[in-house]
């Protein structure tokens, strides 16, 4: 049985006080005039989801996501390409996936340029990804607002020797294809991975060292585009204080106590309380049509589109 950190042991104390609603509102339009009003230090939280749009398939959706069109590896559960053991016993899968979806191939969402409107209206504290692909750094979001919780493709390393390795060099090996990275890793005397946490490896320190900072100060945590179901990414959305209100903008509703699998893995943890006018909101839709309509209440949708317009051009208009 999982054992509370901590943290979570802390949280799950204070969680025993009754919350204090704080929106006008439990609906956009509260959340639209919070952050109008009082919202300074916005914490954003982005899955598969907010990247879909941009031709990023998400893991678990049933026929068109990264786990069921993983057959023709013929691996022993999809999980397994995520695998450090695995890729060291059989890295072709993982390179084969990571050709495809190598940073510089696709452009970022709506969702993810409404995040750069949040950074450019000095009102995001940080955005916490669990995506690999980098497309928050396309969108120019700068560098220190952004934890990418799962790593990314922005450096790499010879899990045999340590090395660092220039992850540009590493994308031409991997993007030739396999005679590329089998080059590679001769040319470095072992397996030459990008610094994407598998399963078996630890988060990134800066992940940890962050979130103690980050939570305290929150006013406003907005969820996007995630099942909430890995650890301990999932967790996150009780780590900030109490009466924070929180935005979950999301095809279905998740990280409730009353879903099962999630009680599982946090255990006493609250979760989203949605249906008690608490400050919990939100709003079932896909994360570019969600923020389009929190952008159109708050009045920054002309600046929203101008930023999307902005980022095709500077990209070539890619699609």
């Amino acid at each position: 049985m999982y054992k509370l950190t901590v943290e979570e042991e802390t949280i799950k104390e204070t969680q025993e006080e009754e919350k204090i609603n704080l929106l006008s509102s439990n609906d956009i339009k509260g959340i639209s005039e919070y952050i109008l009003n009082e919202a300074k230090n916005i914490i954003v939280m982005t899955g598969a989801g907010v990247s879909v749009s941009a031709g990023i398939p998400d893991f678990r959706t049933p026929g068109t996501g990264i786990y069921s069109k993983l057959e023709e590896y013929d691996l022993p559960c999809p999980e397994a390409i995520f695998s450090i053991d695995y890729f060291k016993e059989n890295p072709e899968p993982f390179y084969t996936f990571a050709k495809e979806i190598y940073p510089g191939l696709h452009c970022p969402t709506p969702a993810h340029y409404f995040i750069k409107l949040l950074a450019d209206k000095n009102i995001l504290q940080r955005v916490y990804t669990q995506n690999i692909d980098s497309l928050e750094h396309i969108a120019e979001i700068d560098k220190s607002l952004i934890v990418a919780a799962h790593g990314n493709f922005d450096t790499a390393t010879c899990i045999e020797t340590g090395e660092k390795i220039d992850p540009e060099e590493v994308k031409e090996y991997i993007l030739s294809g396999k005679e590329g990275w089998e080059e590679m890793n001769e040319k470095y005397g072992g397996l030459v991975k990008p610094d994407i946490v598998f399963f078996g490896e630890q988060l990134p320190t800066i992940f940890h060292k962050l979130l103690e900072e980050d939570f305290p100060k929150c006013d406003l945590l907005i969820v996007m585009g995630t099942s909430l179901k890995v650890r301990p990414f999932c967790s996150l959305i009780d780590y900030v204080p109490k009466n924070i209100p929180r935005l979950l903008i999301n095809r279905e509703e998740v990280g409730v106590k009353e879903d099962n699998e999630l009680s599982f893995m946090i255990q006493q943890m609250e979760g989203f309380k949605f249906e008690d006018e608490c400050g919990d909101v939100s709003l079932l839709t896909d994360c570019d049509k969600g923020v389009r309509e929190l952008a159109d209440e708050l009045g920054w949708l002309n600046e929203l589109e101008e930023l999307i317009s902005t980022g095709k051009n500077k990209l070539g208009n890619k699609e």
